[in-house]
């Protein structure tokens, strides 16, 4: 039977010796150091160094994160799992909190209402809660009501974090999300999820306390 050896390391090193590995076998790259920090960690989330290929950050979309964290600004995910994953400590720290309206009774009775998806209608309902960043990792129909309402001008958060994952619907949202000219974070393809959304948001988060 193989034998397999542990690497010795305290608890308080491991995201720095996690780190220090992923920069090894990345190798050369053309991050800026801030976009850097977001890809990192993501990677670190998942494991998954296709990442470094696949995410796309708009020119404005750390600058603009940044201020929405540091002016108080809420943050808006689509599902439960993306705001379990994000630091409530840091973003109080700037004034902040975390919405999710997805269990929301009124956003089921919204949904049926309308004929629409409690995704959708949660976005609706959060759009006018001083948000500034939208952190979506599950529904692309959260994704493309958040886009639609950009561009009716009826919300205007700072930063959409669109990273949808799955098989419907999911790469073709970000197709879409890649496309505009606001800010905005993204995992082209099917790859995505609650980790990366929640990761992108708090590597947010820690540029945000470094200046």
């Amino acid at each position: 039977m193989h034998k397999i050896t542990l690497q010795n390391i305290k608890p308080a090193d491991i995201e720095a010796e996690s780190f220090r590995i992923i920069e090894e076998e990345l190798g050369s790259h053309s991050f800026t150091d801030e976009e850097f920090a977001i890809v990192r960690r993501v990677i670190h989330a998942t494991g998954d160094f296709s990442f470094a290929e696949n995410v796309k950050i708009h020119r404005q979309a750390i600058s603009a994160g940044l201020r929405a964290i540091r002016s108080g600004k809420n943050i808006l995910t689509d599902v439960q799992m993306v705001a379990s994953g994000i630091s409530k400590s840091m973003l109080a720290h700037w004034g902040g909190r975390v919405v999710t309206k997805i269990a929301d009774p009124q956003t089921a009775h919204r949904a049926q209402a309308q004929g629409s998806t409690r995704s959708e209608a949660a976005m609706e309902l959060a759009a006018g809660d001083d948000i500034g960043i939208v952190a979506i990792g599950n529904a692309p129909t959260a994704l493309l009501k958040v886009m639609e309402m950009i561009g009716a001008g009826t919300f205007a958060p700072d930063l959409v974090i669109g990273v949808p994952v799955g098989f419907v619907n999911a790469a073709e949202s970000k197709a879409i999300l890649v496309s505009k000219d606001f800010p905005l974070i993204t995992s082209l393809g099917r790859k995505g999820g609650s980790p990366v959304a929640a990761a992108i948001v708090n590597a947010l988060l820690r540029l945000a306390g470094k200046k």
